[in-house]
């Protein structure tokens, strides 16, 4: 059963919530009062997944889960008493997994945060397929760079020189983008 933080940032007692998921099972660590203290909280305890109940997600309060978001991402559920599509947006947009408008039946509490895990890690490894492309397109733009390098100093043709890259990988057992990094790094120092 996943580790729940709770963030109470209503005036309303939350305790009915906290019940409900220790009934669930679900282990609920301490309970934050305020989104001010989130990141903190959540550096601290290590929950698997953070619940807020708020009434209406404020400015500060999205900024506070984008910062979370950033830093030390976990799956994120919030209740709500306002359904504004713009708001729901915004929430998700700063990481919301799951947007809750308007109660909570203790029978619906295990499928919310299911989906909420679920909808986590499918993001998480997009994520990590996305930064994959992306180191992938700069290892390539970085070999690249280095050829030309090696072309224009070294009058090679292109062919020559991703041979010569790619021979002094294998001599010196790195990665070709490792090698290309090398030399950039060689000739700026250089001039």
């Amino acid at each position: 059963m996943p580790r729940i933080l709770l963030i109470n940032d209503t005036d309303k007692p939350i305790g009915d919530l906290r019940a409900a998921l220790v009934e669930a099972g679900h282990e609920v660590l301490d309970e934050v009062a305020g989104i001010a203290a989130l990141l903190k909280a959540v550096e601290t305890h290590l929950p698997d997944v953070v619940i807020l109940d708020v009434d209406s997600p404020s400015r500060d309060t999205l900024e506070q889960l984008a910062m979370l978001h950033r830093h030390a991402p976990r799956p994120v559920v919030m209740f709500s008493a306002n359904g504004d599509e713009q708001l729901i947006r915004a929430a998700v947009g700063a990481g919301v997994a799951a947007y809750v408008v308007d109660g909570l039946s203790p029978a619906r509490l295990r499928p919310i945060i299911q989906v909420a895990l679920a909808r986590f890690e499918q993001q998480a490894h997009l994520r990590q397929q996305l930064e994959g492309v992306q180191q992938q397109l700069q290892d390539r733009k970085t070999i690249e760079q280095a050829k030309g390098l090696l072309m224009e100093k070294r009058g090679m043709s292109e062919r020559e020189a991703y041979a010569a890259l790619r021979q002094q990988a294998m001599r010196q057992n790195l990665k070709l983008a490792d090698v290309a990094r090398r030399i950039l790094s060689m000739a700026d120092l250089l001039g």
